[in-house]
Formats: structure tokens, C-alpha cells, sequence
């Protein structure tokens, strides 16, 4: 069930991120890439907004990614996949010119904020899945 829900994560490439600070949770919708083994989710901020001031302060984030999109298949048949995880911010200038590359690559909309000076990359190490197949059947999984 494991690569079922890695695979799922690899094939999409947009999200809901959330984050909470002082209780008060923000939703932010996010274009991503991951690492090859499906185990970091990387995306991009600028310093100045809400979900990079929460995650500095509490780096512990939920994403949802879901299949709601396709019309081949009928609601009960939706897919959604909860990715928790924690917020750890690039090693190194390298590392993060690297992930501006492949984000950019991936989501040439995104051009305008990944060549802003102010931009941030947000890597995301995945603590766990839960993926819900329709209303009832669902799968929890977590990564070592």
C-alpha cells in the first residue's frame, strides 16, 4: 500500500497545504515536486506570507491531494491522500537552486515567484499517509 500511496503523490503535483500557528490553522493551494523515492515534497514560498511565517514557528504540516479532477470516474471513487509531515528548509544555496530548477521545470507558471529573490523553498519530510479510496475505505502508512 506503501508505493500504492508514494506513486499517487508522484503522479499529482498540486496540494492544499496546511499549517497552524497559535491554533489558528491557514490553507494555502501549492504546486510541488518530489524526491525520487516519494519521501520529501518540495515547493516554494516567498518569506513574506502566512504559511512560511507558520511553518517557521511549527514545522508540522498536513497536505491533501486528491483525483477529484478526473472525470472518467464517479464521486464514491475519488481518491484523497493526507500526507503529514514535517517543514526543514534546504541544506545549502546548491540544494535550493537545484529545487527552484526541477520546480520550475515542472511548473513553468510558477517562473515569476521561483526567480523572485525572496523566494523560499519548502521541503517537507513525510511522516505518514492515510489515503482514502470513496467515503470508507482507507489505508494509513508510516515512513520510516
Amino acid at each position: 500500500m506503501l508505493h500504492k500511496m508514494k506513486a499517487f503523490l508522484k503522479e499529482k503535483d498540486m496540494c492544499v497545504l496546511a499549517t497552524c500557528l497559535g491554533g489558528k490553522p491557514h490553507c494555502s493551494l501549492m504546486a510541488y515536486v518530489t524526491d525520487d523515492a516519494g519521501e520529501v515534497v518540495y515547493m516554494t514560498t516567498l518569506k513574506d506570507t502566512q504559511k512560511y511565517m507558520n511553518l517557521k514557528e511549527n514545522p508540522q504540516v498536513s497536505l491533501l491531494i486528491d483525483n477529484r479532477e478526473r472525470m472518467d470516474i464517479s464521486r464514491d471513487r475519488t481518491c484523497a491522500l493526507t500526507v503529514s509531515g514535517s517543514y526543514f528548509p534546504p541544506m545549502d544555496p546548491q540544494e535550493k537552486k537545484s529545487i527552484l530548477s526541477k520546480i520550475s521545470q515542472k511548473h513553468s507558471h510558477l517562473a515569476q515567484l521561483v526567480n523572485d529573490p525572496r523566494a523560499e523553498v519548502l521541503c517537507i519530510r513525510i511522516e505518514s499517509f492515510l489515503l482514502l479510496e470513496g467515503a470508507l475505505d482507507a489505508h494509513f502508512e508510516r515512513v520510516s
